[in-house]
């Protein structure tokens, strides 16, 4: 059976989910990684690979959710918690500004103490600057709803007018209630998640799409979440981009009861596994930030297009005891060093500047 399906995807048809679970847990590895890179030039032709310069700004890291893998988040009263104010968000985008970043990925914990208006505030005052603002997840939207009264299209049309434009995909980790209900209980559900992503694309605001995987997951709850955000691409084709990422297990709960260890050979597999099954999405980053240069570079052979973002602040891994730094012309160079020819783009992948 497994053949049939390596000759299903060499002649570019869609598999089932059944067949997405067969091939990650039967498939080999090498041949997975040359049927990937075989859609990845289909996609895209040229040998090309893009990133992004920016910069990532956590708002507040106070957050009522607490999951149990977040090492990031800190309760109210804690000595080591914050929230920045308008002026000092803005500070610190002008210093990342000063590096070169052209865009702000801006996240924060779940803060039920911010009024709505910050939020609104927040956009409409960085929306002045050339950064383009890429901000918000699910949970954040989720939790705008809920302290403001509105509906998510409400929400969607007040940000809109603020100046947002494209949102990131976090805090999806696994789509599968069963994992969700473990690792993050008070986190909006699978069926939330996708809503408020629907309703983000119909609205003109692009997402991506995430997975963190590495924890109590199964191999059906991976297909299950590819499968999930692949239907929603078919009906809205509002995502630009899938990427994953291992669970970092240092400084957090969940890390203590988590026997396993995820290899880079694991990461790779499910980056083949991606670009095979989400057969309509374009892009699939190479998360070099969470596996590390060499890594992130084969990637690009399983695959992967783009390297994502040249972080130049990253918080929420950084708390987890994972750090992996890099100039542009260290991102650039693992991409030729990987055959291919480097890219600066921007959050909707057009590109700005060849290196």
């Amino acid at each position: 059976m497994i053949e049939k399906i390596y000759k299903k995807v060499s002649e570019f048809e869609r598999i089932s989910s059944d067949e997405g679970i067969k091939l990650l847990k039967e498939g080999d590895f090498l041949t997975l990684g040359k049927l990937a890179n075989r859609i990845r030039f289909k996609k895209h032709p040229k040998k090309l690979v893009t990133f992004i310069l920016d910069t990532n700004v956590n708002y507040t890291n106070v957050c009522y959710v607490g999951c149990s893998f977040c090492a990031f988040y800190r309760k109210p009263h804690d000595n080591e918690a914050y929230t920045l104010s308008i002026s000092e968000l803005i500070s610190e985008i002008e210093e990342a500004q000063s590096k070169g970043i052209t865009t702000a990925l801006i996240q924060g914990g779940l803060n039920p103490e911010l009024p709505y208006e910050y939020y609104l505030k927040l956009v409409k005052e960085l929306s002045k600057s050339t950064v383009h603002v890429h901000a918000f997840s699910p949970p954040e939207i989720d939790l705008m709803c809920r302290i403001s009264g509105k509906t998510t299209d409400d929400v969607f049309e007040d940000l809109k007018d603020a100046g947002l434009t494209t949102m990131p995909g976090g805090g999806a980790e696994i789509l599968s209630e069963r994992v969700r209900k473990k690792i993050s209980p008070k986190k909006i559900s699978t069926d939330r998640w996708l809503e408020i992503m629907e309703k983000a694309h119909e609205h003109g605001i692009k997402t991506t799409a995430t997975m963190m995987f590495g924890h109590l997951e199964t191999k059906e709850d991976i297909i299950e979440h590819l499968d999930r955000v692949r239907e929603l691409q078919d009906k809205t084709d509002g995502f630009t981009a899938f990427i994953a990422w291992d669970f970092k297990k240092e400084n957090n709960e969940l890390g203590k009861i988590v026997n396993r260890i995820v290899t880079g050979i694991d990461y790779l597999k499910i980056v083949a596994i991606a670009r095979i099954y989400l057969d309509n999405f374009d892009n699939i980053q190479a998360s070099w930030a969470s596996q590390g240069k060499d890594v992130g570079e084969l990637a690009l052979h399983f695959g992967a297009n783009d390297m994502g973002s040249m972080l130049i602040e990253e918080n929420v891994m950084r708390e987890a005891g994972f750090r992996a730094q890099a100039s542009v012309e260290e991102i650039a160079s693992v991409i030729r060093k990987a055959g291919f020819k480097p890219a600066l783009r921007t959050t909707d992948y057009k590109i700005i500047k060849y290196l």
